[in-house]
């Protein structure tokens, strides 16, 4: 009797559907997290749907529209960057560095391509002395945050200022020891920011816990917290709120280096956003660029293509943006609202719905964004039958392997058979892409989770919602 009560107990669960399993798993997440997700065959066929055409903040899975709209857009993306390189001339007395775009350019002393230094060499075998050095960043109106992106963030090397002229990715690393118990730690950097250094070393084996931060457009930073006696360096890094500023004064040391005399002062040229520079507004009205200047010395980078592969294996914030802002270059001024209306006709050509999307930025910092999953499959769709499908495809992280996705699904059947963009933001975490099932089969999927209580990671249930459907399929 007993027994046989215990097999009709366990019947429905074992009963189960694959579409229920799927919502247990994701139901083991906090109580109030919200969940969108679809899977589709390889003919398009829905496997599984869970609130698939509700808008959800996408977070990085946004990037997943950015860089399908450059593939889609830009000409010559698997050739050296011949337009994005920076640039200098002489003015004068001046030295003008200009930003064309390019997210690479690097003050590093172990640089061997797209380096500053072959800029500051060009100015020393042309001079001895200089005045100024001007960073001139007007290429792109000045957006140097997209709308809805979170004031905290900015800060931090994830919400760093985004301009034409951009240096060693925007980003300042400081160097922290610890000091005397009792004391501050010990700092060291470029110099750059002013360190108001409020942290304290504490004994052998306390807590390390350092923060900073410092006012909007301040060069003064603020250290706080602890540091353990015994702990090792750390390394903090931190965001720049004028690019071509940081640009300018790492040149004028490189020029001195040079022995490049510079008598003047370090500034810089940003270009103020107007109303031309939104498409809306111009009504297809050609857009006004002022003449391009002859240079002294331009460089070309890498491949946009291997850009590309950077912003969405390590999902990097700055360098999406100005991606976008390249996008929106193609028939505008390079500001947001151009990029978005590239994006647009892009999602146009794939019959994604436009009530299934908004964008505010090209990175998924913006909390003002919205995608539906069933938009992004279609996209995701269209992606994988297009010329660069397969290029794009491979820029993606591997489960288990690379990229965003190096420590998830390892030991599981997805591991090296899921490729997928990640997004996480606050309180939000996304996946979106293909995977390989049980079976072999191709399938194409999104899942977003928003309003994660607590700011807990609901990435497990998603990952586990997903091997699911991989091992029915």
């Amino acid at each position: 009797m007993l027994l046989t009560l215990a097999l009709v107990s366990a019947a429905p669960a074992l009963a189960q559907s694959l579409p229920q399993r799927v919502q247990a798993r994701l139901g083991e997440a906090p109580k109030g997290t919200r969940f969108g997700l679809l899977v589709t065959d390889e003919q398009g066929r829905e496997i599984v749907a869970v609130d698939a055409d509700d808008r959800f903040m996408p977070a990085s899975n946004t990037k997943i529209y950015t860089t399908a709209a450059a593939y889609w857009t830009l000409a010559g993306i698997d050739r050296p960057d011949a337009t994005g390189g920076a640039a200098v001339r002489i003015e004068g007395s001046d030295v003008i560095l200009v930003g064309n775009g390019d997210a690479r350019l690097s003050s590093a002393a172990d640089c061997t391509t797209d380096c500053l230094a072959t800029l500051a060499d060009a100015v020393a075998a042309k001079t001895r002395q200089v005045r100024n050095v001007i960073g001139d960043a007007t290429l792109f109106p000045d957006q140097r945050w997209s709308p809805g992106m979170s004031w905290n963030n900015i800060p931090s090397r994830y919400g760093t200022g985004i301009a034409a002229l951009t240096l060693d990715d925007n980003e300042i690393a400081l160097d922290v020891k610890p000091g005397a118990v009792g004391d501050a730690p010990a700092v060291a950097g470029l110099g750059y920011y002013t360190i108001d250094n409020q942290a304290v070393t504490l004994p052998a084996g306390g807590k390390t816990d350092l923060d900073f931060d410092r006012p909007v457009n301040s060069r003064t930073l603020r250290l706080t917290g602890t540091i353990a006696a015994d702990a090792a360096p750390q390394t903090l890094r931190m965001g720049i709120d004028d690019p071509a500023h940081y640009a300018a004064w790492r040149f004028r040391a490189l020029l001195k280096a040079r022995g490049v005399q510079v008598s003047g002062a370090v500034s810089s040229r940003y270009r103020p956003l107007a109303p031309s520079d939104d498409p809306a507004v111009r009504q297809g009205a050609p857009v006004a660029r002022p003449p391009q200047q002859p240079a002294l010395a331009r460089l070309a980078p890498p491949p946009l293509a291997e850009d590309i592969r950077t912003i969405n294996k390590e999902s990097q914030n700055l360098h999406a943006e100005l991606l976008m802002r390249r996008v929106g270059l193609k028939r505008g001024s390079g500001s947001i609202p151009d990029g978005v209306a590239e994006v647009e006709t892009m999602l146009q050509a794939a019959g994604v719905p436009r009530t299934a999307w908004d964008l505010s930025d090209g990175s998924g910092m913006s909390t003002y964004n919205r995608t539906a999953p069933r938009s992004t499959v279609r996209l995701l769709r269209w992606i994988a039958v297009q010329p660069w499908g397969a290029a794009w495809r491979a820029t993606l992280p591997i489960a288990g392997q690379d990229g965003t996705l190096a420590k998830r699904f390892k030991g599981t059947i997805l591991e090296g058979k899921l490729f997928a963009k990640t997004g996480t933001i606050n309180a939000t975490n996304a996946l979106s892409g293909y995977m390989i099932a049980k079976s072999g089969r191709t399938l194409t999927f999104s899942v977003i989770a928003n309003d994660v209580p607590g700011d807990v990671s609901a990435t497990r249930f998603m990952d586990a919602a997903l091997v699911e459907v991989a091992a029915a399929n």
